[in-house]
């Protein structure tokens, strides 16, 4: 149920995020180029529907996505800049929203922002650069969960093994997907190395 990725590609691009010297606008870019690469993966092994169009030579029969049955669900504010990406992957994608704070003392998460769509059969694909503790992905996911959605995916670009972990254990029919799982986690719940606070780092 997880992925690691660690393609050299995404392995330099990943290592320019975590140097603090990279600007703003170049980690907003390098985030939306890592989640072009992420859905690509995370999507190889989707089933493509059939239909009749115009060709040079008549009408003939292709496959194609059903885009609007992937709903990505980007976590305010740090996953903003993959969900640029992902919607260049597949345009006609459906966009959710949620936004969950974590106490910087008790490490607990909380939803305090919630916009999704029908989610009913679909793909829904949560978009955070780092999964720390876990808990952030395990409030998406109940959120998320009691809309019945077909399959659950999320795309990070580093997790912790604890992190891995706690969601393996909770929901085992969760897909991750991470570019790296770095070495662990601080006293405060921080991944390190890490990247820091991305949400900061991104937009402060």
């Amino acid at each position: 149920m997880i992925k690691e990725l660690k393609h050299p590609i995404l392995i330099h691009k990943l290592n320019t995020i975590r140097d603090i010297s990279t600007p703003r606008e170049k980690l907003r870019n390098l985030l939306s180029e890592i989640a072009i690469f992420m859905v690509y993966e995370a999507l190889k092994d989707t089933p493509l529907n059939e239909r009749d169009i115009d060709i040079w030579t008549g009408k003939e029969r292709f496959g194609f996505l059903n885009e609007e049955s992937v709903v990505f669900i980007p976590i305010l504010r740090a996953g903003l800049p993959m969900l640029e990406g992902a919607l260049k992957v597949v345009p006609n994608a459906l966009s959710g929203f949620l936004a969950i704070k974590r106490d910087e003392e008790t490490l607990a998460s909380k939803v305090y922002y919630s916009r999704l769509p029908s989610l009913e059969g679909k793909t829904a694909i949560i978009l955070d650069p780092m999964l720390a503790t876990g808990g952030t992905l395990e409030v998406a996911l109940r959120e998320i969960l009691s809309l019945n959605p077909l399959r659950t995916f999320s795309l990070h670009i580093i997790s912790s093994p604890e992190g891995v972990k706690r969601i393996q254990d909770s929901f085992p029919e969760h897909k991750l997907f991470v570019v790296k799982i770095d070495k662990g986690l601080n006293s405060k719940g921080f991944i390190i190395p890490g990247l820091g606070d991305m949400g900061d780092r991104l937009f402060s």
